[in-house]
């Protein structure tokens, strides 16, 4: 166990409040930037965990690619959007609750693992490594910046920069194949933002 919480109360409240508002603009953009080439680095029909699903905009383009998903995220309210958009059940479970042992070929973590407290991150990456199979593809990307806080919704991220994030993932489990990515792109609150995103596969 930690001592330090791996959720944000005042974020979960944030999604509580806006999972139905957040659902209907996500039915409106498509699936996320990067996930048809992540896919495409799967063996067909691999086992593919959507970490902090969200209202299942992602799922449902993984679902309709064939592969044997399973979508968790941390807010009741979220799941139960994703749930009517998939038509199949999403677990509701806090990111350092995650009990999965060698399960999946793949997690994606689609701007989710970015609201996870900087003290408990290398612990909830650590628990995605364990979850993967050996030479599991983890895929996960965070707003950058180099200095956590909230945005203008009360949300908080941990706002990584390149070194943060690989330090992070040094600190969880054996990684191989790292890549990081820097990016710019356009968040539920309207403002354009810079991103930090990685590719690792679990050694």
């Amino acid at each position: 166990m930690i001592n330090d919480p791996a959720h944000d109360l005042a974020t979960l409240l944030f999604y509580a409040t806006e999972a139905s508002a957040y659902g209907t603009r996500s039915d409106n953009i498509g699936a996320s930037k990067g996930l048809t080439r992540f896919l495409a680095a799967l063996p067909k029909g691999a086992a593919v965990l959507d970490l902090g699903c969200g209202t299942g905009r992602d799922t449902q383009t993984i679902i309709a690619a064939g592969f044997d998903v399973t979508a968790i995220d941390g807010s009741a309210e979220m799941a139960r959007e994703a749930e009517k958009r998939t038509g199949r059940p999403v677990r509701v479970l806090l990111f350092e609750d995650l009990d999965y042992v060698e399960a999946f070929g793949a997690v994606w973590a689609s701007a989710s693992l970015l609201h996870v407290p900087r003290p408990a991150l290398p612990h909830v990456l650590s628990l995605v490594h364990r979850a993967l199979r050996p030479q599991g593809l983890l895929f996960a990307n965070f707003k950058s910046g180099g200095a956590e806080g909230r945005d203008e919704l009360g949300r908080y991220y941990n706002y990584l920069s390149d070194d943060e994030l690989t330090a992070a993932l040094h600190a969880s489990g054996g990684w191989s194949a790292i890549a990081i990515d820097e990016g710019r792109g356009v968040g539920y609150d309207g403002k354009e933002t810079g991103f930090v995103s990685c590719t690792a596969r679990r050694a």
